[in-house]
């Protein structure tokens, strides 16, 4: 082994690096800066020795430099909101199509009857009856009815008994007793398939308001950064 070689990081490093050779400039220094996935190291090499340092005392990174690394966040910022926002298009455009098909309906929960099942303000996605026969255990949605016959407005409870034939029996989850009504299966507008937790909740007029220009906002806040210089 050469007299003249000189080992640059101390023992222990993971960066096994050598110099070797005389300089021919007495006063020449070499800043040494290698980074890997364990982090960063740094050495000063002058032609009589070699200093452990680091490569902020020395340098700083060139603005252009900044401004891409910038750039480069901000875009992949902007490209998961984009995918975010395509997807829930997607969502949103497949839902109307099955919709408007009555392959499914969704209604916004309002009462805390099917507690801790659903509570308020979930979403439950419902499809009629003929694409799924309600059975014992199944959660429907029927129009409740008064004595005479008027419509009193939907209720989303649980079936605990009874048959198509002879009128099922409902109850809620939280409620103590079975409702009064014997729901026939011309009288289910639909059986829940799914439940979307919380979501209803924005979907009243007063948070629509709030939301609906707080996203086109920032959806042009982000689309101007995109396109500054």
């Amino acid at each position: 082994m050469s007299n003249n070689r000189r080992e640059v990081f101390s023992q222990g490093s993971n960066n096994q690096v050598w110099i070797e050779g005389t300089s021919l400039h007495p006063d020449s220094k070499v800043l040494l800066t290698i980074t890997t996935s364990a982090g960063e190291e740094t050495a000063l090499i002058t032609p009589t020795e070699v200093t452990q340092s680091q490569a902020k005392l020395f340098v700083e990174a060139p603005a252009e430099r900044v401004e891409v690394k910038g750039k480069s966040t901000f875009m992949k910022l902007y490209g998961y909101l984009r995918v975010i926002g395509y997807s829930l298009a997607a969502v949103v455009i497949a839902f109307s199509v099955f919709s408007f098909t009555g392959t499914v309906k969704a209604r916004i929960v309002l009462t805390g009857s099917m507690q801790p099942a659903i509570n308020p303000g979930d979403i439950i996605i419902t499809t009629p009856p003929s694409n799924k026969a309600p059975v014992e255990g199944d959660v429907i949605a029927y129009t409740a009815r008064r004595f005479n016959g008027g419509e009193v407005g939907i209720f989303s409870h649980r079936i605990i008994g009874g048959s198509a034939e002879t009128g099922f029996i409902v109850k809620g989850d939280s409620n103590k007793a079975p409702d009064v009504q014997k729901p026939m299966l011309n009288d289910i507008n639909g059986v829940v398939i799914a439940i979307i937790p919380f979501v209803g909740n924005f979907l009243t007029r007063k948070a629509l308001f709030l939301i609906v220009p707080t996203i086109i906002g920032l959806w042009l806040v982000i689309d101007a950064m995109k396109n500054a210089e």
